[in-house]
Formats: structure tokens, C-alpha cells, sequence
């Protein structure tokens, strides 16, 4: 019975320690399922939909670092650079832009 609660205790500490998100404090299962935080995907979402919205407004190809600055101008939440690479990324999967290779992007044609 000792030896149960016992392993029950760090079962959860365990647990408490690898899915916490670390920006809100909160338990988030979702850490452990994809590596990120719902936190950290839903401003990966709102950066990606930020750069979106630029390319459609502006120019619409832009070099990768112009896009950068154009995101830190104009994105009210703070970002890294990997978030930033990561949103980039996913819209290149999504198929909603194209990076040349001159390192350049651009919208995708309809």
C-alpha cells in the first residue's frame, strides 16, 4: 500500500513537471502529445495570420528578414524568431505562400 502511494505521489509530480505550460502555470496534456503548449500554438496561429494579413495588404513578396521586421513593427504580442519560423513553415505546408529560393515570399497564385 506505501509503495503505491508512493509511486502514485511521483506519478503525478512527474507529470506536473513535463506538462505545465510554463506561461500560464497551468497542467496542459498537450505538451506532452504534440511538444507545444495551446498557448504556444495559438500565437504560432495569430503570427501566422498576422504575416497573412500583411502580405495581402502590402507587398505581396517580401524578403524573409523585410517580413521579419515588417511581423516585429506590427505584431502587438512578442514573438521569437523560431515562432516566426515555425508560422512561416506553416503556411508554406498549408500551400497559402511560396519561398523562393532567394529566400523571398510571396502569396501563392490562385
Amino acid at each position: 500500500m506505501r509503495q503505491t502511494d508512493c509511486t502514485r505521489r511521483l506519478y503525478k509530480e512527474a507529470l506536473k513537471q513535463a506538462a505545465t505550460d510554463p506561461k500560464t502555470g497551468q497542467i496542459d496534456m498537450e505538451i506532452l502529445m504534440t511538444g507545444l503548449s495551446a498557448t504556444s500554438r495559438a500565437k504560432r496561429a495569430e503570427l501566422a495570420k498576422f504575416i497573412m494579413q500583411s502580405l495581402t495588404a502590402g507587398k505581396k513578396t517580401l524578403k524573409m528578414g523585410e517580413l521579419y521586421d515588417l511581423c516585429r513593427e506590427g505584431f502587438t504580442d512578442g514573438f521569437t524568431q523560431p515562432q516566426f519560423e515555425m508560422s512561416v513553415r506553416d503556411l508554406l505546408d498549408e500551400g497559402k505562400i511560396i519561398q523562393t529560393s532567394n529566400r523571398q515570399i510571396r502569396l501563392k497564385d490562385i
